[in-house]
């Protein structure tokens, strides 16, 4: 197993850090409703997934 020979500088350790980013949600507009949702997921508001009522609306 590999073993730093020297200590990482905070500079160095913080230019490495800078890159963990959380991903922003993808989202697209539901067929239907027009109202954004996640896709391959039902839709929160009217309930239907791939044009297919699958579950009652939330609101």
């Amino acid at each position: 197993m590999a073993v730093p020979k020297r200590k990482m500088s905070r500079s160095n350790t913080r230019a490495r850090r800078s890159q963990w980013k959380a991903a922003a949600v993808a989202l697209v507009s539901c067929p239907q409703c027009r109202s954004p949702k996640r896709p391959h997921v039902a839709c929160p508001t009217c309930g239907t997934y791939n044009r297919r009522q699958v579950t009652e609306p939330s609101a």
